[in-house]
């Protein structure tokens, strides 16, 4: 089975670009995948172009030998950007495969480890609390959702002094803990703290109330101290969405810096590399919770790998309908990522298996992507009182 073309479409998420790539075989199928699109946001399609030079006219069933002679056909390593488009033709590869053999990807991986895979809802803001239980209950209603992901932050935390932002939280977590017993609420700090001390502070507030984990506090650079943090924390910690290969996620594990790593499958390179991810997270006793912001293409593959990862936690899960990212995250839209026509959709908490669908299990609407549905984003810079450029 011959690779002959490659196509990729800007598309869009509700408020947020997406880039999808198809690959086509002289035996008629066609593959999907979908890049991680950190931006600069037009430039994937050109990269995804030259890549393809690398692998047009190759055998479309050796995956590895593939995605290898992609990472090794530069000088030096792929970036984000590099590894964000050969992620996109890693997944495109594995889906065309499975669809030539017409079996799940999962069942090329092993078989499944598990019968459905639970998610967490992100809404990655702090709501009020009578917000979040109204909020909840109806998800969980609709779809038997019992853990959501929110944001510690209720201040202004460039502005305000320290302890008030310590108060605010801790006040906050306490009643809506109180309002929302039933549920599991994960923490993710975005980053936004340049010191350990502050992480380590934040993560005592959370503590007394059991969070499902307490994410990214602070900047991935310096494994060293990620480290040093975990050692002072009696939270579950959780990182690994900005690191990129396995030998960083080796370091990160040989620091003892997460309690679960969260590789990213549209960013790391794709499955070919998140299974190997996982398998040193595995050795060190240490869970996988894929990060996965993104639509429901990118959800699809995630599935895939979580159904047959044996050191799987949680799936992070975005409907493929409602609320924007941008604001409280609460609020329905009528807007979808309507590229894919039969979305994963949430049972009792969990998304099912489709055994019967080959590839990822999900069809891809073409003419939709026909129409450059491209909406721009790009992160905003908070500014500290003194002018200064903060974490976003």
């Amino acid at each position: 089975m011959k690779i002959t073309g490659l196509r990729s479409y800007m598309s869009a998420d509700r408020d947020r670009p997406r880039v999808l790539v198809a690959i086509d075989t002289d035996e008629g199928i066609t593959g999907w995948g979908e890049c991680y699109n950190h931006g600069p946001d037009r430039a994937l399609p050109p990269l995804l172009d030259y890549l393809y030079l690398q692998i047009e006219g190759e055998d479309a069933t050796c995956i590895e030998r593939l995605i290898l002679k992609l990472l090794q056909q530069s000088r030096f390593p792929p970036g984000a950007m590099g590894l964000a488009a050969i992620s996109g033709i890693d997944h495109a590869l594995w889906d065309l495969n499975a669809k030539a053999l017409g079996v799940p990807v999962y069942r090329l991986l092993g078989g499944h480890v598990r019968d459905r895979v639970r998610v967490y809802l992100g809404v990655y803001s702090a709501p009020e609390p009578e917000d979040i239980r109204d909020f909840c209950t109806a998800k969980n209603e609709e779809y038997g959702l019992t853990a959501f992901k929110l944001s510690p932050y209720r201040n202004d935390i460039h502005a305000e002094p320290w302890g008030k932002v310590l108060k605010a939280t801790g006040d906050w977590v306490e009643k809506t803990a109180a309002l929302c017993p039933d549920f599991e609420f994960a923490y993710d700090a975005h980053a936004k703290l340049w010191e350990p001390w502050q992480a380590a502070q934040l993560g005592d507030v959370l503590a007394p109330h059991h969070p499902l984990f307490y994410e990214e506090p602070m900047r991935p650079e310096n494994i060293d101290a990620w480290g040093a943090l975990k050692k002072q924390l009696k939270v579950p910690l959780a990182t690994g969405e900005s690191l990129y290969n396995r030998w960083e996620f080796l370091r990160l594990l040989q620091a003892g810096g997460a309690d679960i790593v969260q590789p990213d499958i549209c960013v790391v390179g794709g499955l070919y590399e998140m299974r190997k991810i996982a398998a040193l997270a595995e050795a060190f006793y240490v869970n996988v919770a894929p990060h996965n912001p993104m639509g429901p293409l990118a959800t699809a593959v995630n599935l895939h790998f979580s159904a047959a990862c044996p050191n799987f936690k949680i799936l992070e899960y975005r409907l493929p309908h409602g609320a924007a990212y941008t604001g409280h995250g609460l609020s329905d839209s009528d807007e979808s990522a309507a590229y894919v026509k039969d979305p994963y959709l949430p049972v009792d908490g969990h998304l099912d298996l489709r055994p019967d669908r080959p590839g990822w299990g999900v069809e891809i609407d073409e003419d939709y992507l026909k129409t450059d549905r491209y909406v721009h984003w790009e992160r905003k810079l908070p500014k500290r009182p003194d002018g200064s450029i903060a974490f976003p």
